[in-house]
């Protein structure tokens, strides 16, 4: 097994690498919006407590998407190799709709499988996070 990590992609908010390939197969860990050395999260206000205020679904998926390309090249990947994406939202009737066109924009010619969940939180304050695994032929 081998271990990735990106120095483009956001530091982790835990004990887990950006990846881990197990033979052919490329395990991301959950990937969100933030951005590397910084505190503001795109698209993002915070209130004083840290409750957000509100938020622009459409700058975190590209940030989103962004974050996902630099951890797939830093582990010697491609967007092409993306077989499965598992997409966590946290308010699916407000950001399915614009979460899907711009998703459409980037996965026009890969179309990995996909599974959209709405979840009640994410461990930091985003919107959105996802969950990928890629196909590397060595």
């Amino acid at each position: 097994m081998s271990v990735f990590e990106s120095n483009k992609a956001p530091e982790p908010v835990g004990l887990y690498p950006h990846a881990r390939k197990v033979g052919d197969l490329l395990f991301l860990s959950g990937v969100g919006p933030r951005e590397r050395g910084k505190t503001e999260i795109p698209g993002v206000t915070l209130g004083e407590g840290g409750e957000i205020l509100e938020y622009d679904i459409e700058k975190q998926c590209h940030s989103v998407f962004k974050n996902v390309k630099d951890i797939l090249e830093a582990s010697d990947a491609k967007w092409t190799d993306l077989v499965d994406v598992t997409v966590f939202l946290t308010n699916m009737k407000d950001d399915f709709k614009t979460f899907n066109k711009i998703y459409a924009e980037y996965f026009q010619d890969v179309q990995p499988c996909r599974t959209t969940v709405e979840v009640n939180a994410l461990p930091t304050p985003i919107a959105i996070e996802l969950k990928c695994i890629a196909h590397i032929i060595s």
